[in-house]
C-alpha cells in the first residue's frame, strides 16, 4: 500500500481552504519516513527543485555527486562549460560512478567493470564487452546506453532539476520572479552577481527538522520579535510585508533593510536598483525548496537538502555586486554580512527543530493560521496540498 494513503484526504482539503478556516498540513507529512520518499516523486520531483550551486563546480571538467532524497545524482560541468545533471549510475550494472567531487582529467570510469563516459554522459568505452580483447559488439550501440540525464537549468547560481521531465519550461517557471525583481535587478543585475573564491561567503546548517518546516519559517516575519531580537531592532515586524504570487512563490519583504551598514563601509549596489527603494529587501521561497534574498548590495540563495523526514541541510551562498565587491577592500564588510546572516539563520534552528518534535504529539493536528500574519505560510501549505490532491486523483491513490 502506498504511504500516501496515510494522509487523510480531508486534511489536505482543509489546508486549501481560505486562511480563516484552514488547518495546516497533518503530522504524518513531517513524521513518516516512507511518505518522505513518495513526497519526492509526487511533490518535489514534479516541478523545478534546487539541487546545488553552479559555482561549486569552479572549472570545466568538474563533477559533484549529490543525493537528492535518496537518489544518487551528479552535477557535471562539461568541457564546454555547460552544467548538466545525471543519474549517478553506470548503465551496465547500476554501480555508482562518482563518489567524490573534483576535476576529471580524462573520462568518467565505472569502478566495477571500467565502462567509461565523457562529461556529456555519453558511453565511450566498454572493455571486453564481447570477450577478452573484444571491446565492441555490433548489436550493442553505445549511443543508446549513456548516463541518464535529468532536466536541469541554472539561474541565480542555483542548479534546478525536474526529475520527471514534465514540468513547464524553466524560463516560464521562473519568469514571475524575474518580472517581480525588475525594479531591483533590472535586465543586467544577474550578470553583476559575484561569489567569493575558495568557498568563502557560504555556510551549511544541519537541522533536525522536515524540509517543509524550514520553508514555513522562512516565509513569515511573525516570529521576528521573539526569535530574532537583534534583527527586530532595525527591521521590526511592522516594517515587513507579505509576498505571494503565481501559485509557486511566497515570502516577505522589508522596507528598512539595514544589515550591511553594520560593517561600517557600504558595499557596491546594483546599478539598476531604484534609488527610492534602496532600503527595501525581499525574501522569497521558490517552491519547493529554494530560499532567495535580495538587497541592494548583495543577494543570497539557500538550497534546502531534504535528507530524511526529520533532517534537512541548509546550504547558503552569498553573492555581491561586481568584481570590486569581492576584492580585498570590502572583505570586512563581507565578513560582517556573512556573520550577521549566520546569526539570523542560526536563531531559527531551535524553533524549526522544536516544531519537528511537536509533530510527534497527538495533541497537534496541523494547527491554525493567523489570518493576518501567516498568509505566506498558508500559501505554501495550499501549494503542497493542491499538488498532492492532484497527484492522488491522477494516480488513484
Amino acid at each position: 500500500m502506498s504511504a500516501f494513503n496515510r494522509i487523510p484526504l480531508t486534511s489536505l482539503e482543509n489546508a486549501v481552504l481560505p486562511i480563516e478556516n484552514a488547518s495546516g498540513l497533518p503530522n504524518v507529512m513531517y513524521n513518516d519516513p516512507e511518505l518522505f520518499i513518495e513526497e519526492r516523486d509526487r511533490l518535489l520531483g514534479t516541478t523545478w527543485a534546487g539541487a546545488g550551486f553552479a559555482g561549486d563546480l569552479p572549472t570545466p571538467g568538474y563533477v559533484k555527486p549529490i543525493s537528492f532524497m535518496g537518489l544518487p545524482l551528479v552535477i557535471m560541468r562539461d568541457r564546454d562549460d555547460v552544467i548538466r545533471v545525471f543519474h549517478n549510475v553506470c548503465s551496465h550494472r547500476g554501480m555508482v560512478l562518482i563518489n567524490e567531487e573534483g576535476p576529471v582529467q580524462g573520462s568518467i570510469r565505472c569502478p566495477y567493470h571500467s565502462w567509461t563516459y565523457d562529461l556529456a554522459g555519453q558511453l565511450k568505452g566498454t572493455p571486453h564487452l564481447g570477450g577478452v580483447g573484444v571491446h565492441k559488439v555490433d548489436s550493442f550501440l553505445c549511443e543508446k546506453h549513456g548516463m541518464k540525464e535529468v532536466s536541469s537549468a541554472v539561474w541565480f547560481d542555483i542548479v534546478f532539476i525536474n526529475l520527471d521531465g514534465k514540468a513547464k519550461p524553466f524560463e516560464t517557471f521562473i519568469a514571475p520572479v524575474v518580472e517581480r525583481w525588475q525594479p531591483f535587478l533590472g535586465d543586467t543585475g544577474y550578470t553583476h552577481m559575484r561569489r567569493e573564491a575558495s568557498g568563502e561567503g557560504s555556510f551549511t546548517l544541519n537541522v533536525a527538522c522536515n524540509w517543509k518546516l524550514a520553508v514555513e519559517n522562512y516565509c513569515e516575519s511573525y516570529h521576528l520579535p521573539w526569535v530574532h531580537p537583534n534583527l527586530n531592532v532595525y527591521s521590526r515586524i511592522q516594517d515587513h510585508y507579505h509576498i505571494m504570487f503565481a501559485n509557486e512563490f511566497s515570502g516577505q519583504g522589508t522596507m528598512v533593510y539595514n544589515l550591511a551598514d553594520t560593517a561600517g563601509t557600504r558595499l557596491p549596489v546594483f546599478p539598476q536598483w531604484q534609488q527610492n527603494r534602496m532600503k527595501e529587501a525581499e525574501y522569497i521561497t521558490v517552491f519547493p525548496n529554494v530560499l532567495l534574498g535580495i538587497q541592494a548590495d548583495h543577494t543570497f540563495a539557500i538550497v534546502l537538502e531534504p535528507v530524511a523526514n526529520d533532517h534537512t541541510v541548509e546550504h547558503l551562498r552569498l553573492m555581491y555586486v561586481g568584481d570590486e565587491a569581492i576584492g580585498p577592500a570590502y572583505k570586512g564588510c563581507r565578513d560582517a554580512t556573512l556573520a550577521a546572516w549566520k546569526e539570523v539563520f542560526g536563531e531559527d534552528v531551535a524553533v524549526v527543530e522544536g516544531m519537528q518534535r511537536g509533530r510527534a504529539s497527538p495533541g497537534f493536528s496541523g494547527g491554525k493560521f493567523s489570518p493576518v500574519q501567516d498568509n505566506p505560510t498558508h500559501y505554501f501549505h495550499q501549494w503542497a496540498a493542491q499538488r498532492l490532491i492532484a497527484s492522488a486523483q491522477a494516480m488513484g491513490a
